[in-house]
């Protein structure tokens, strides 16, 4: 597997330890914690496994991942989870992508009340479409919706916007039959635009009333009603960009696109180009340019890189991907399950597009990889761990050519020697078999590992010389 030869992480560790002490006290939290987790992820700092072969001898260790929601390489195997989940509400129907995006100055006052203005972003979006899309004029069905989250425009700023993926249909407000939207067109942007802009700027001004708003610096004087209310007025009569993209392949491209946008951080370590004595230079698309050249590179200081990667930080527990109407969480199982019946169409199960497993028959992953399950089997591996510095967890070659190969072992603590471990089989690179692997009692294994919470937390794992 191919890897960045420049990461985030790089950055981070280079440069963020004298960035933070020039910025002390004008950091969040939440914005320490994501750089903390960035820079010790697939570290030693966060424990790891040691693998031997028994054909060749090869050693590989493979240390664990912080699995944040703000770091670039944590993100493949949530979205793929997320991504298997979802296929069972695919609906053999045209999908549509639609875009709500803030303006400018909201913008600027969302990043200092961002659980408040997201929030509205979500529910005022989910609230224009099911409107519209509920009107007789229109389409005069219920629609279903999923909206995700982003932040961030192409060169790190901040551009609050969500994607809607909506099915061209709803349900009939009798529940007795499915409306189809007329083929290739969905609902008028015009219309969506203006009734998102009017109850958009509502809610902001009861919210203000409400005193959910706070108001730094420049944007100090706001916190005054009557200079609000006039900071509004050419937010009204301004266009709101609502843009509807013409409809996906089928169900297939949808799962598709999702797998790329709905896990998505605010640059990608395949974006970035080189790290230097004149800062970070990284790859961005300009939106405004036409054909070939709207691809550039730019250049920032490695502190303006750090501050703009961290204004995309997310509140804790703040859902940056929610689903409405027929998709909505309370009733989305029932909803499905009656416009396949109005559709006459089998339960969708077999639409989503696995990753490739490199001769693998299938994608089976550590038992500790997803902290959903673990309060089922945590009993089972307690004492597993007991048994074994780290449990015997079923890696299979998909999960194997993952590991950051790159990462010298010398990097790691040594720790308590005499242990030994096992795992299931994985294939030899020096072998077209698949072959038997552990780790050799001559050369144990040094590991410190506990299990807390379902995950395994400790330091690292390095292969002690004989």
């Amino acid at each position: 597997m191919r890897h960045a030869a420049l990461e985030v992480a790089d950055i981070f560790r280079l440069h963020g330890p004298a960035w933070r002490q020039a910025q002390r006290g004008h950091l969040s939290q939440g914005q320490l914690k994501v750089m903390s987790a960035i820079e010790q992820c697939r570290s030693a700092a966060l424990g790891g496994h040691v693998l031997r072969c028994d054909g060749c001898g090869t050693d590989q260790v493979s240390y664990n991942s912080c699995r944040n929601r703000h770091c670039p390489k944590c993100q493949a195997s949530a979205a793929q989870r997320w991504l298997e989940a979802r296929s069972a509400d695919l609906l053999p129907v045209e999908y549509y992508h639609v875009v709500f995006t803030l303006p400018a100055p909201i913008a600027e006052i969302a990043y200092a009340n961002k659980a408040v203005v997201y929030g509205l972003l979500f529910d005022i979006a989910a609230q224009t479409l099911l409107t519209i899309g509920g009107d007789p004029k229109h389409l005069g069905a219920r629609l279903g919706v999923t909206l995700v989250l982003h932040t961030w425009g192409s060169a790190l700023t901040h551009h609050p916007h969500v994607h809607g993926i909506v099915p061209g249909g709803g349900l009939a407000p009798d529940g007795e039959r499915w409306i189809a939207c007329r083929r290739g067109f969905f609902l008028p942007v015009r219309v969506l635009s203006r009734l998102f802009r009017r109850r958009f700027l509502e809610a902001l001004q009861q919210a203000h009333h409400d005193g959910r708003l706070q108001f730094f610096g420049e944007h100090a004087s706001l916190a005054d009603a009557e200079a609000f209310a006039r900071w509004l007025v050419p937010l009204r009569q301004c266009e709101w960009v609502v843009y509807a993209k013409r409809p996906f392949a089928g169900p297939e491209a949808v799962l598709a696109y999702l797998s790329r946008y709905t896990h998505r951080v605010a640059i990608s370590n395949s974006r970035l180009v080189s790290l230097d004595q004149r800062g970070v230079t990284f790859r961005w698309k300009d939106y405004r340019v036409k054909g070939r050249t709207r691809y550039k590179t730019m250049t920032l200081d490695a502190g303006e890189f750090m501050r703009r990667f961290l204004l995309h930080v997310l509140p804790g527990g703040f859902h940056r991907i929610r689903h409405y109407g027929l998709l909505a969480n309370c009733s989305r199982s029932a909803s499905l399950a009656l416009v396949r019946q109005l559709l006459q169409a089998p339960a969708a199960g077999t639409a989503a597009r696995r990753l490739p497993t490199r001769g693998a028959t299938d994608l089976r992953l550590p038992a500790l990889w997803s902290r959903h399950d673990r309060r089922a089997d945590l009993p089972a591996r307690r004492a597993d761990s007991r048994a074994s510095p780290i449990g015997r967890a079923a890696m299979s070659a998909s999960a194997l050519h993952s590991i950051h190969s790159s990462t010298p072992y010398a990097s790691a603590r040594p720790l308590r020697a005499g242990q030994s471990t096992s795992v299931d089989s994985w294939p030899c690179r020096r072998s077209s078999s698949t072959v038997s692997c552990g780790i050799a009692a001559a050369r144990p294994v040094a590991t410190r590992l506990c299990v807390h919470r379902g995950r395994y937390r400790g330091a690292a794992a390095r292969l002690q010389s004989p």
